[in-house]
Order: C-alpha cells, then structure tokens, then sequence
C-alpha cells in the first residue's frame, strides 16, 4: 500500500469524522433521550438514513483517495476461511452478549426497534430493514474496519483491532450497551485483519441486523 495513504493528516481527518459522530451520538442522547420506538415505520426514516451515510461515505471515500485497497474492498484471502471465522463469531458474540445483558439487563437502550408490530406501516418497516440491513453496513464497515482500521494499523493490529471496535461503540451514543457494541466491532476488525476484507464483516454486520429487526416484531411480542 502506498505510504501516501497512511499520512497523518488522512488519520487527523477520520479521527475527526468519527470524533464528530460520536459527539453528535451522545449530544442526541443527552439531550433527545431514546428514539421514537415507532421511527422505523417511517419512511422519512429512511430518506434520512440514506442521506446522512451518502455523505458519511463520500467524506470516507475522499479520505481514502478512493483507494480499493486502503478500504479493504477486496476478495478474502480464502472463502472457506471467512466462511468459518463469521459463523465462529456469530456464536461468539451471542454468547457474550447473552452473558452481558443477564449481568446487566440493558434492555433495548438503542430504541431503534419497535415495541409491536403495525401492519399498516409494514412497508416503511420493510423499506427502513433494506437500508439498515445494506446501506448502513456497507457504509459502516468501510469508515472502520475499511479506512478506519487501515489508518491505525501501522500502530500494531491489536491495538487497532480495539481502537476501532471502541470508536465504533461509542458512535452509537450508548452507555449500558457500549460493551456490546464495541466487542462486536472490535470482533469485525479482526475479521478484517484476518480475511483481508471488509466483505465477510459486511456479510456478519448485515446479518446482526436482520435478525434483530425480525425478533423485534416476532420474539419480543
């Protein structure tokens, strides 16, 4: 990789995006308090969320030069190998969650997720689980584990393994759940670190949040 890619200046630029959206995270909390449970059966939900992650990514996509390479979108190293090491973490990170929430009962402290189900808003519901199931992942996994954790490799891949997993955790604006949010980060970076890619963790990302739209309107009622 070209050693342009990794000035400081382009790590002082993406600490700042990330710096900036975790503010706004905590800011929103602070003062907004939980979101609406019933957001995502609107569709200027939606709008909204594809509007703030095309500019989140065209910010990335400049920082990166628009560099393949430095955003990790590239074939894994071995298939088979991702394969396994994403359904390894699947129960991986269930099972720390389970252990969390039963030690510190969370609860749905992101509020994204509605408390029934109204099939009369079933295709906003629809519309805002395509973009949080493709747009957000794609977007997401290309500012950490892509740009995100290229920029802090050069400082050792542990160390950028858990500083991407924490950014990314506190970009949710959560305090109880944090813990939960930066494991399951820090455990798409090494993915990233393993494969070679962000595709595997987009796969792993994408999945996560489908299933849990799908048990907020079936299990949870």
């Amino acid at each position: 990789m070209d050693s342009e890619f990794r000035t400081v200046p382009r790590l002082a630029g993406w600490l700042a995006l990330v710096g900036l959206m975790i503010a706004l995270s905590y800011t929103s909390r602070a003062t907004e308090g939980k979101p609406d449970p019933e957001v995502l059966y609107r569709w200027s939900t939606a709008v909204g969320g594809v509007i703030q992650d095309g500019i989140i990514l065209l910010v990335v996509l400049a920082l990166a030069g628009f560099d393949r390479d430095m955003l990790a979108l590239r074939r894994p190293r071995s298939i088979k190998q991702a394969v396994g090491i994403v359904l390894a973490a699947v129960v991986a990170i269930y099972a720390f969650e389970i252990v969390y929430s039963a030690l510190t009962h969370p609860g749905n402290e992101q509020g994204l997720t509605p408390t029934r189900w109204e099939p009369d808003h079933a295709a906003a519901y629809i519309v805002n689980g395509i973009v949080i199931c493709t747009v957000i992942p794609f977007v997401e996994e290309l500012t950490y584990r892509g740009l995100g954790y290229s920029l802090l490799e050069p400082y050792g891949r542990w160390f950028a393994i858990a500083a991407v997993g924490l950014l990314f955790g506190l970009a949710h604006g959560l305090v109880l759940s944090l813990p939960v949010i930066a494991v399951f980060g820090a455990v798409l970076a090494w993915i990233r670190s393993v494969t070679s890619s962000v595709y595997p963790g987009m796969v792993l990302h994408a999945t996560f949040n489908a299933i849990a739209l799908i048990a907020a309107v079936t299990i949870s009622n």
